[in-house]
């Protein structure tokens, strides 16, 4: 679920509109790796994360919040 190595991981999420979707993201991300850097432009619909977690790792805590990680 995890790598040793951080990595920066950039997903395409559809359904964030307001701040509090930023907040559920960075959240939930932040729950499985608190050291995780996340920024998310609601404009672009694009979240950028920088964790040791795998990309399908975030994906699925992501989708898990309600939002749809679309496939990159």
């Amino acid at each position: 679920m995890s790598s040793t190595n951080p990595q920066t991981l950039q997903l395409s999420v559809k359904g964030m509109s307001c701040q509090h979707c930023v907040k559920s993201v960075t959240n939930a991300v932040q729950a499985l790796d608190p050291q995780a850097t996340v920024q998310v432009d609601l404009a672009q619909g694009r979240v950028s994360v920088h964790t040791v977690l795998a990309a399908d790792a975030v994906a699925q805590v992501i989708n898990e919040e309600g939002y749809e990680v679309q496939a990159a």
